[in-house]
């Protein structure tokens, strides 16, 4: 396992985090947010500084959040229902016209 040092740049924070490899600028890597759910990042930059103890060379990544991702963070306006004021009554509401009225 490699330890790494991560450099959020959405959420201006650090962390160190051990992978089985060492990812490549331009891959996407899933980290677990603040909140408690999974996002996407792309590696923006990646180097290597020299440890403090030893001979030890120890990998940085820079990492971004996914367009993608960031933009599921701004939430949409609710659309009206069909069935809200304002439009026609003959229109049926989603779901209605599936179902056969029962003509016992």
């Amino acid at each position: 396992m490699i330890e790494i040092e991560i450099q959020n740049e959405t959420h201006q924070s650090q962390h160190r985090i051990r992978f089985a490899a060492v990812p490549r600028i331009g891959e996407g890597i899933r980290l677990l947010e603040p909140d408690g759910c999974w996002a996407s990042y792309d590696v923006l930059d990646l180097w290597y500084q020299k440890a403090e103890y030893g001979e030890i060379w120890v990998p940085y990544l820079h990492v971004r959040m996914t367009p993608a991702d960031s933009a599921a963070l701004i939430t949409a306006p609710a659309q009206a229902p069909l069935g809200d004021v304002g439009t026609p009554i003959d229109r049926p509401v989603y779901g209605e016209e599936e179902f056969v009225p029962y003509a016992g």
